[in-house]
C-alpha cells in the first residue's frame, strides 16, 4: 500500500521510467487535445522508411515517444510493461544503465523496421496496384518497371507517396527489450497473462512472444510492426548477453 495514495505511488516509480511515462502520455494528450497537430507531430516525430522525403535520422529516438491518439490501448499497453518491468530494471541498473538500454532496444527495432521495409515496399506497392487495378502481380511489375526506366514523373510520385505512408510509432520496440530483459534476469520469475489463470515463468513467456511476433511479422496484414519487437528484442539480447558476459547483468560497477 502507498501511503499518499496516487502521490505516493507516482513517487515510488523510479526517476527514469517515470519520465518516460510522463513524455509519452503528454505527447500522446497532445495529439488527441489538439488532432491536426497530433497529425504534424507523427510526420515530423515518427518513423519514416529512409527512402521517404520526410525521414529524419533523429525519428529512430522521437518515434518512441509517439502514439496514435485514435488508439489508446496501444499506450497503455505499452506504459503498463514500461512501468512493471521498467522500474525494477532501473533499480538493478541504474538510470543511465537502464536508459542506455532501452534507446538500444528502440533504435534496434527501428533499425530492424527500416530494413524490413526496404525488402519488402516494392513487393507491397506491386501488389497493391495490381489489386486495385485487377491486374496480376507480373503483369503491374512490368508497367511499374518500364514506367521507372522511363523515369515517368507520374510513378515517380506514386512511389515517393507510398514511401512516405511508411510511418511507425509507439515505444513497442523498447518495451519488448525490456520485458526480455526482465526474463533474462529473472528468468524463473512466475508471470501472468490476461485471461490464463495460470503461472508462466518468465523465460517461456518471452520466447512464446519472440515466436508469435515472428510468427505475425510473416503472416499478419495488420499495421503493427511485428518485425520491429522483434528488432528490439534482438538488439536487446545482445547487450544482455555483453552485460552477463563481463559480470554486470545483476548490477554491479557498469561506469
Amino acid at each position: 500500500m502507498y501511503r499518499n495514495g496516487l502521490s505516493g505511488f507516482i513517487s515510488a516509480i523510479p526517476p527514469v521510467t517515470k519520465n518516460l511515462i510522463i513524455i509519452n502520455i503528454v505527447v500522446w494528450a497532445v495529439e488527441a487535445i489538439f488532432p491536426r497537430f497530433g497529425n504534424t507531430i507523427i510526420n515530423v516525430l515518427g518513423l519514416h522508411y529512409v527512402g521517404a522525403p520526410h525521414f529524419n535520422p533523429v525519428q529512430v529516438i522521437t518515434y518512441l515517444f509517439v502514439h496514435a491518439s485514435s488508439n489508446p490501448w496501444h499506450l497503455l499497453f505499452n506504459m503498463f510493461s514500461l512501468w512493471m518491468f521498467g522500474s525494477i530494471l532501473e533499480r538493478i541498473w541504474g538510470g543511465k544503465r537502464y536508459l542506455l538500454f532501452y534507446f538500444v532496444c528502440g533504435v534496434g527495432a527501428a533499425v530492424v523496421q527500416e530494413i524490413v521495409w526496404a525488402s519488402t515496399w516494392m513487393h507491397e506497392y506491386i501488389t497493391d496496384i495490381a489489386r486495385l487495378n485487377g491486374l496480376t502481380y507480373d503483369h503491374t511489375k512490368t508497367l511499374i518497371d518500364q514506367a521507372l526506366a522511363n523515369n515517368d514523373s507520374d510513378i515517380m510520385h506514386a512511389i515517393s507517396s507510398f514511401k512516405q505512408s511508411m510511418v511507425t510509432i509507439g515505444a513497442s520496440g523498447a518495451v519488448y527489450g525490456l520485458l526480455l530483459g526482465y526474463a533474462f534476469v529473472f528468468p524463473n520469475q512466475p508471470l501472468y497473462l490476461f485471461f490464463i489463470p495460470y503461472p508462466i515463468k518468465a523465460k517461456y513467456m518471452m520466447i512464446g512472444y519472440g515466436v508469435i511476433e515472428f510468427f505475425l511479422g510473416f503472416n499478419s496484414n495488420d499495421a503493427v510492426a511485428h518485425f520491429a519487437h522483434l528488432g528490439g528484442m534482438i538488439f536487446g539480447i545482445l547487450i544482455l548477453l555483453y552485460w552477463k558476459k563481463k559480470g554486470i547483468l545483476r548490477g554491479n560497477s557498469f561506469y
